[in-house]
């Protein structure tokens, strides 16, 4: 299901805390866009792109939401990427895409 989905990416480092640089996005090694890496609701990791776009503008297999997880308390703890199935979008519904969909090796 993580192949098909395109959920192959490497977990984001646990960045050091006493590190108080800018942490930069991490970028795609095939373009050099830079990338978002969430973890699936799934315990895989996709890349996706930086924007959102309406659900029209992106076909049906590179369809994600990010979605908050609840934690005990109201605050919310971390945020999943869960593929957007079963019901279709509004067509003016955001969705965030896959990278790859949008990927131009350069």
């Amino acid at each position: 299901m993580a192949i098909l989905d395109g959920a192959a990416a490497a977990p984001r480092p646990e960045p050091d805390p006493d590190d108080v640089s800018w942490i930069e996005p991490p970028t795609c090694p095939k373009c050099g866009a830079p990338v978002r890496v969430y973890p699936t609701n799934y315990d895989r990791w996709v890349s996706l792109a930086m924007v959102e776009l309406p659900a029209k503008d992106v076909p049906e297999p590179f369809r994600w939401r990010l979605t908050k997880l609840p934690a005990r308390s109201s605050i919310a703890a971390d945020i999943v990427a869960v593929r957007v199935r079963g019901v279709d979008p509004l067509p003016s519904e955001p969705v965030v895409p896959a990278h790859r969909m949008m990927c131009v090796p350069g």
